[in-house]
């Protein structure tokens, strides 16, 4: 029968070592499951070398990471990228949730697992753990199964299911995640639902615009001016010439529209015009303080999250910095990362970017000063979160009246197109 030396977790999060005789190595898993002990590494040793080498950790080291490819196929990464199901942040959110509260209730993790499997549904859920219990049964920590599955884990969700690991506090740091997935759902949620209206009616005015100057005014207009023998007004002029243009070259105007879009795309995917483009963005009267107040509420709560999870500060500001979505507040980030590495504060790179708001710089360099970083981080982001609302609002109250001057505006000229042909013509005939 062949030896495994493990190392594995008791209920009270004690570490333990030893070798155990198993037939195989989820035989040797169950083995640990059953004294109460979960596995957080296992390899398999020889009897030669099982008795003498107990005490030498680092051959140990270097067989568990030689041995590790072969513990399951899904080890060599080949579902990891596509073809297998995923989650969304709100599915994610649950899992997280759900996992959490087995282990609060003092099941292993193995169990806990398994006990979230049984109440599973869908289609991507079942697949998800049963790959994770795989893998953790095997000896493989959580973290390390959720990276080989690839997404729905991002940098964000390993880094905290890594610190989970690391701290022992393994209920409490999922808690955390599941909060800050929940918070990112809510805030999306939010920018959608105050966003959907004024859109829908720029959406609304343009399909109106394109219906009254194809359609309406030249079928009104055409007839009543043919043989007149008197000058149109120069806005049915216009009404016309666009009518005549957009029927003569609708297909080149739509060919010319795909040309640009298709140029765009190509021009944004250079990294230089992405920064400058998005730099822009924030330089804008409404839409750009908008954006940044989300970039910095959401980038706040994260980092905040991280760091209270126990992640070095060097790895909390690099998976965060994936979370702003705006290339010119992560390039400020990649200089805030070269201080703190140089030993300098966290304040003062923020501070000279000129894209956080004071708040945020006050924060954290009081943070700073009273080792309490990580608390203030969090606090601030319930203000930030209020501010998001805020500029929500302002916005949502904003766009729907500038729409309808526009609309109103572009009504009014199309009515005085339709109408002064026919004042004149009324002249002439009286």
């Amino acid at each position: 029968m062949p030896s495994f030396r493990y190392e594995s977790l008791t209920s009270n999060g004690q570490a333990r070592s030893g070798v155990l005789d198993a037939h195989d190595q989820s035989d040797a898993v169950r083995m640990l499951l059953s004294r109460g002990e979960t596995a957080t590494r296992i390899q398999t040793a020889t009897q030669l070398d099982a008795k003498p080498k107990r005490a030498a950790p680092k051959v140990a080291v270097k067989q568990q990471t030689s041995i590790a490819p072969t513990f399951s196929l899904s080890s060599l990464g080949i579902g990891s990228a596509s073809g297998r199901p995923s989650l969304n942040r709100s599915e994610m959110a649950t899992l997280m949730r759900e996992l959490a509260t087995a282990i609060e209730a003092g099941l292993p993790l193995m169990q806990s697992l398994r006990t979230v499997r049984k109440q599973a549904s869908g289609r991507a859920m079942p697949v998800i753990l049963d790959h994770l219990i795989e893998r953790v049964e095997a000896g493989d920590p959580l973290y390390k199964a959720a990276r080989d599955y690839g997404p729905p884990f991002d940098d964000m969700v390993l880094g905290m299911l890594r610190a989970a690991d690391a701290s022992g506090e393994m209920s409490q740091v999922l808690h955390q995640l599941s909060d800050l997935l929940e918070r990112a759902v809510e805030l999306r949620r939010e920018v959608m639902g105050a966003t959907f209206y004024p859109f829908l009616v720029a959406l609304l005015i343009g399909a109106s615009a394109v219906v009254l100057v194809t359609v309406l005014v030249p079928r009104l207009i055409g007839p009543l001016t043919e043989g007149q023998g008197f000058q149109l007004p120069w806005p049915t002029v216009v009404v016309l010439s666009m009518a005549d243009f957009l029927a003569a070259y609708w297909l080149y105007i739509l060919g010319t529209l795909a040309i640009a879009w298709f140029g765009w795309r190509a021009w944004i995917r250079v990294p230089e015009n992405r920064l400058q483009f998005d730099l822009l963005k924030l330089k804008l009267p409404v839409i750009g303080r908008l954006l940044r107040d989300i970039a910095v509420a959401r980038f706040t709560r994260t980092l905040g999250t991280l760091s209270s999870a126990g992640l070095p500060i060097l790895e909390s500001l690099r998976i965060t910095q994936h979370t702003l979505v705006n290339k010119a507040m992560e390039a400020a980030l990649d200089e805030v990362q070269d201080q703190v590495t140089s030993g300098k504060s966290l304040a003062d790179p923020l501070e000279r970017s000129g894209l956080f708001p004071p708040l945020l710089i006050q924060v954290v360099n009081l943070g700073e000063r009273s080792g309490r970083l990580e608390s203030m981080l969090l606090h601030a982001a319930t203000a930030f979160d209020r501010q998001v609302n805020v500029s929500l609002k302002m916005f949502t109250k904003a766009l729907p009246p500038f729409l309808l001057i526009i609309m109103a505006a572009f009504g009014g000229f199309i009515l005085a197109a339709i109408l002064l042909p026919l004042l004149e013509m009324q002249s002439l005939v009286g």
